[in-house]
C-alpha cells in the first residue's frame, strides 16, 4: 500500500508541475529515479523510447511504465498492472483539477494582465523543461552517461550517431523517404537496434 501511495504521490507532483507536455516529465522522472531508486538512467532511456514507440501521450505512457515495472518487481505481475493504473490517475489528476478550475474562470479572467503575465513566464519554464529533457536523452544515449560532468569520462556510442544521421536524413532531405509515416522510422530504428546489440554488446 504504501508503494500505491508513493507511485500516486510522486506522478501527482509531476503533473502538477511539469510544464510543457510530455517530454516536460522527463526531469523529474530523472529526480523520482535518483531519490527512489525505482530505475536507472538506463531504463529512462528505454522508457523514452517506449513512450515515443507506443499511442498515447508520453507523459502517461511513462507513468503506466514507471508504475508497472516498479510494482513488478515488488510485488510481481498483478499487483503492477494495478500500480500502473495509480501511477497513470497520479500525473493526470492535477491536470483535470487545474484544467477545471480554468474552465470556468478563463472567460473572467483572459484578458487580466497577471494571467496574462504568468502564462508567459510558463512559456519559458516550459522551453527550458523540454530542453533539459532533451539534453538527457543526447547524454545517456549518446554518451552513456547522465549528467555533462561525467562527460570527460563518456564512452560515445558511435552506433547512436550514425543512426540518429541516417534518420534524420531520411526525414529532412531524401524525397523519397521524408514522406513516409514516423513508424516505418520507428521501427527501422527498432530493428536497427537489435541488430547493433545482437553484434556488439551494450
Amino acid at each position: 500500500m504504501i508503494l500505491y501511495l508513493q507511485l500516486f504521490w510522486e506522478f501527482f507532483k509531476t503533473g502538477l508541475f511539469a510544464i510543457g507536455g510530455g517530454m516536460a516529465t522527463v526531469p523529474f522522472l530523472r529526480e523520482i529515479s535518483a531519490r527512489r531508486g525505482w530505475f536507472t538512467a538506463s531504463d529512462l532511456a528505454d522508457m523514452i523510447a517506449v513512450s515515443e514507440s507506443t499511442p498515447g501521450p508520453i507523459g502517461i505512457n511513462m507513468a503506466t511504465y514507471v508504475g508497472y515495472t516498479t510494482v513488478h518487481s515488488h510485488h510481481g505481475p498483478v499487483a503492477a498492472i494495478l500500480g500502473s493504473i495509480i501511477a497513470t490517475v497520479g500525473l493526470v489528476t492535477p491536470s483535470v483539477i487545474i484544467i477545471l478550475i480554468i474552465a470556468k474562470f478563463l472567460e473572467k479572467f483572459r484578458d487580466n494582465r497577471y494571467v496574462n503575465a504568468a502564462m508567459y513566464g510558463l512559456r519559458a519554464a516550459s522551453v527550458a523543461l523540454i530542453s533539459a529533457a532533451g539534453i538527457s536523452i543526447v547524454l545517456i544515449s549518446f554518451f552513456r552517461v547522465t549528467t555533462i560532468d561525467q562527460l570527460k569520462s563518456a564512452v560515445i556510442d558511435y552506433r547512436c550517431f550514425v543512426l540518429a544521421a541516417v534518420i534524420l536524413i531520411l526525414t529532412r532531405w531524401v524525397p523519397q523517404t521524408k514522406k513516409l509515416h514516423p513508424v516505418v522510422f520507428i521501427a527501422i530504428s527498432a530493428v536497427a537496434g537489435i541488430v547493433f546489440h545482437m553484434s556488439v554488446p551494450l
